[in-house]
């Protein structure tokens, strides 16, 4: 199978109606999303607060009934104290930056224990030299092609240059890994993103914005990455 033949889209909820929460994140699955991408966010790690392990939770049913993936992002200060709660809520990937892990192995390998897919990811100022000693251990990698905190940035056009080059080291050392990219992804350039490489498409406004539905902007998105 071709690389864009499975490419996945990931609607990020942080971008969704918060008083109808549920049923937009519905919406999504039913339109035929792969993962829904919840961002945890402490205040600190970068300056916004988000959700917890009780939204990962009442998420839970509704992925499972719409055979979503929960693709769990961790934006916080020492994220290893939070693992096993976001595991036991029912998270099926869990990500953390290596700006925010000191020992990002061992990190690796404790969510692994847990019996959780691993990832890293990297804000757009980080070097993908801070992470390339870690690619053959994890399940996935996240490019954040915004400066995270806030949903609705424009792209950073220097990140596909990243995504290109992260992806000729994934080729290498592990090339069945996820790469994902988030931040400012439309179906503007959602080809441009998926042919520099990406495989998961983390899309917030894109999906749940704008004067069209979930289902048709999830379509859009199809479209413009061939699929």
């Amino acid at each position: 199978m071709s690389r864009i033949q499975n490419i996945k889209i990931a609607p990020s909820i942080l971008a969704a109606d918060f008083a109808r929460l549920e049923a937009h994140a519905r919406e999504a699955g039913e339109a035929g999303a792969d993962w829904l991408h919840v961002d945890v966010m402490d205040g600190r790690f970068v300056p916004n607060i988000s959700f917890g392990p009780v939204a990962v939770r009442a998420l839970r049913p509704l992925a499972n009934e719409t055979n979503t993936l929960l693709d769990v992002h961790l934006m916080i200060e020492d994220p290893d104290r939070y693992l096993e709660d976001f595991a036991a809520a029912g998270a099926d990937r869990l990500t953390v930056h290596v700006e925010a892990t000191r020992h990002s192995h061992r990190t690796i390998q404790a969510i692994k224990d847990l019996g959780v897919k691993a990832g890293v990811t990297l804000n757009p100022a980080t070097p993908l030299v801070m992470l390339e000693e870690i690619l053959p251990e994890v399940d996935l990698v996240l490019i954040m092609s915004v400066n995270p905190g806030f949903g609705g940035q424009r792209y950073i056009p220097g990140s596909t240059d990243k995504i290109r080059r992260l992806r000729r080291l994934l080729d290498d050392v592990n090339p069945t890994a996820w790469l994902e990219v988030d931040g400012g992804i439309s179906p503007a350039n959602a080809g441009e993103v998926v042919g520099a490489g990406a495989t998961v498409l983390v899309v917030g406004s894109a999906v749940f914005g704008g004067p069209k539905s979930v289902a048709e902007n999830v379509a859009d998105l199809r479209t413009a990455v061939g699929q």
